[in-house]
């Protein structure tokens, strides 16, 4: 092995030493065993050669320090060290080899404590406990209702690919959302986080995003610290004493026939995939997850909202208006998707209202506000606060409403139905037990007769409103 004549090292003299085309080993003359080593790359570390049982033996101490200062703990191998921390460092290893203990076995032990504590520390970090926690609990427990665990994911800042096993899927085919808990706190150990951590990010939900999420990151993180194996994961649960926020005021909001003509035109002006998305969300009152994650495999006459992106994880049928239907046409191809001549090969999801062709649309904050903007512009005046969901609820009321109120006097076990509410007289109880009934000729005629309302109120004419069982015998032939 190249080498050069010993010589006595200084500070001066190891940080001036170049380095050659070979791996050299400048034997340190002031300290007998000790060796500067110098990599081609330039890299310096130090290391020592001794004979241990009759034979040969190396010990690589650690890399050179160049800082010129001297740590106040003692040195120890693996750590960067000076020229004065080598030589201590060297003259303990000799003082322990005469005391006859094995250096290079004690030194290999100690790097695998050292690298088992690491792994230790890092799968008892937040972000790997997260993961776990989907897997080996929220995927088990509910199997069935992937709507429950995906939900809960998200609230911890870990987006699922559409389909997928959790226990199988590779970590960096997960996204980690920014700003997330699963971010900022993905290196942090589960056992160093306390109750005013946990309170202050549940306020914090509160006060940048709002009550509801608050809530429910309160919820998922009580599960997950609920869940551990408190013998060796935390000593005390973090959640203990952390207050649970406050229910939601009851709300009674819904859109006036004005608001419903602004929104529409808002709708219109800022077009494009949300506006076609909220479009649908009005005339079908379905929720926001329903409708955001609609595929063309859904549509086959009617549209069949799987049981895993519903709120009581059943699907149910929605037999859309042809209003709906040609909202749905309409909705662009994602950016780049159809435009180049020839198009460029690109594997779609099959989903409605997607910006890149593989995963729903996502940005309803920014996209609610842009909305509000529009219908205020087009009112010329600040318009009320509402929220997306207000939509459903118009949607329930106004087919709820007798005509003499504005309304279309549907059944209201037919709006429970297209609603996909369980809760009505006619599907609770024993009687759910026994009404299978999917009213899908009843919805058909509802929703149509819904969305007609809704075109003569945008277009200024005055819908006819036809009694139900009529539109139903019509519909069929019958009357």
């Amino acid at each position: 092995m190249p080498s050069s004549n010993a010589r006595t090292l200084t500070a001066l003299s190891v940080a001036k030493l170049k380095p050659a085309a070979v791996r050299l080993e400048i034997p340190d003359a002031g300290c007998p065993g000790l060796r500067l080593v110098i990599q081609p790359s330039g890299a310096k570390s130090w290391a020592m050669r001794f004979r241990n049982n009759g034979k040969a033996a190396k010990l690589t101490l650690g890399p050179l320090d160049l800082s010129g200062k001297e740590a106040a703990d003692q040195p120890r191998i693996g750590y960067p060290l000076t020229l004065a921390a080598a030589h201590a460092l060297a003259t303990d290893i000799k003082r322990q080899r005469a005391r006859d203990i094995d250096v290079i076995t004690e030194t290999k032990a100690d790097r695998k404590r050292r690298r088992d504590e690491n792994m230790e520390r890092a799968s008892n970090t937040f972000g790997s406990i997260v993961r776990e926690f989907i897997i080996k609990y929220r995927t088990k427990k509910w199997n069935s209702r992937p709507r429950r665990w995906r939900s809960d994911a998200a609230t911890l800042g870990l987006r699922y690919p559409i389909h997928c096993d959790p226990a199988k899927i590779e970590p960096e085919e997960i996204e980690v959302l920014k700003g997330s808990l699963a971010a900022t706190w993905a290196d942090k150990p589960i056992a160093a986080i306390d109750k005013y951590q946990v309170e202050a990010v549940i306020e914090d939900a509160r006060k940048h995003g709002s009550d509801s999420r608050a809530r429910k990151l309160y919820s998922v993180l009580s599960v997950l610290f609920g869940w551990l194996p408190l013998k060796y994961r935390v000593a005390v649960n973090p959640m203990i004493g952390v207050k649970r926020p406050g229910p939601p005021s009851s709300r009674d909001r819904k859109l006036e026939p004005s608001e419903i003509v602004l929104f529409w035109k808002a709708c219109d002006s800022i077009n494009g995939v949300f506006g076609s998305l909220y479009k649908t969300l009005l005339l079908t009152g379905c929720r926001l997850r329903e409708v955001s994650g609609m595929s063309r495999e859904e549509l086959n006459g009617v549209w069949e909202v799987p049981g895993d992106r519903s709120k009581n994880h059943l699907s149910f049928l929605v037999p859309l208006p042809q209003q709906a239907l040609d909202i749905i046409k309409s909705v662009p191809l994602p950016h780049g998707i159809g435009h180049n001549n020839p198009p460029e090969p690109i594997e779609l999801s099959g989903l409605i209202f997607t910006t890149n062709g593989k995963t729903p649309v996502s940005g309803f904050s920014k996209a609610k506000k842009a909305l509000d903007a529009e219908m205020a512009k087009v009112a010329g005046r600040p318009i009320k606060p509402w929220r997306v969901h207000d939509l459903r609820r118009t949607f329930s009321t106004t087919l709820n409403e007798s005509p003499d109120d504005g309304g279309l006097g549907i059944a209201p076990h037919i709006v429970e139905a297209a609603l996909n509410h369980i809760s009505g007289g006619a599907k609770s109880g024993v009687a759910g037990t026994y009404n299978k009934a999917k009213y899908l000729s009843e919805k058909r005629v509802a929703l149509e007769r819904w969305a007609d309302h809704i075109e003569g109120l945008v277009s200024g004419r005055q819908a006819k409103v036809v009694p139900i069982e009529a539109a139903a015998a019509a519909k069929h032939g019958r009357g």
